[in-house]
């Protein structure tokens, strides 16, 4: 495994939207596993492919020390709203109120090519919708109310 370059707001790969992925092999297993390993270097609790370079649409989130690989990720169901505060591995130190679905069904593929639903409510909602939002080349800081700069928070970056 490998720590990837994390690509910075105004690197054009940001705002583009992804492509879906095509094919689950060996290849994108090591790309996940290396986006995993830079996102816990950096203290992240999420990251996607274009965050790396990769304009693809797959991302990796970890929650409550459970990890996601979600490939071509569809958000199929909203729920509620809630304003929290939230920051990005590519806007480092920036932090901002973002309003996001409470709860929500994401449609993906995993890892292993198989096809797979889940609900998610709370922090983990949350991370994903803000993950979701890159591979459409949407930056937080494109949504936020608010914007502070200020230090790492581990339960907040993403």
């Amino acid at each position: 495994m490998a720590i990837l370059e994390i690509k910075t707001a105004g690197d054009p790969v940001l705002k583009q939207h992804c492509s879906e992925v095509e094919k689950v092999d060996k290849r994108l297993r090591n790309l996940l596993d290396d986006m995993a390993e830079t996102m816990y270097a950096s203290e992240g609790i999420g990251i996607a492919a274009p965050q790396v370079g990769v304009p693809i649409r797959a991302v990796v989130v970890d929650v409550d020390k459970k990890r996601y690989d979600l490939i071509n990720p569809v958000i199929t169901y909203r729920e509620g709203s809630v304003v929290d505060s939230e920051g990005c591995l590519s806007c480092p130190n920036l932090f901002g109120d973002v309003e996001r679905a409470e709860k929500i069904r994401v449609k993906y593929i995993s890892r292993f090519n198989k096809e797979r639903e889940m609900e998610a409510e709370g922090l983990l909602a949350r991370c994903i919708q803000h993950e979701v939002d890159h591979l459409d080349g949407r930056l937080f800081i494109d949504i936020a109310q608010n914007i502070t700069r200020g230090k790492v928070q581990r339960d907040k970056a993403k």
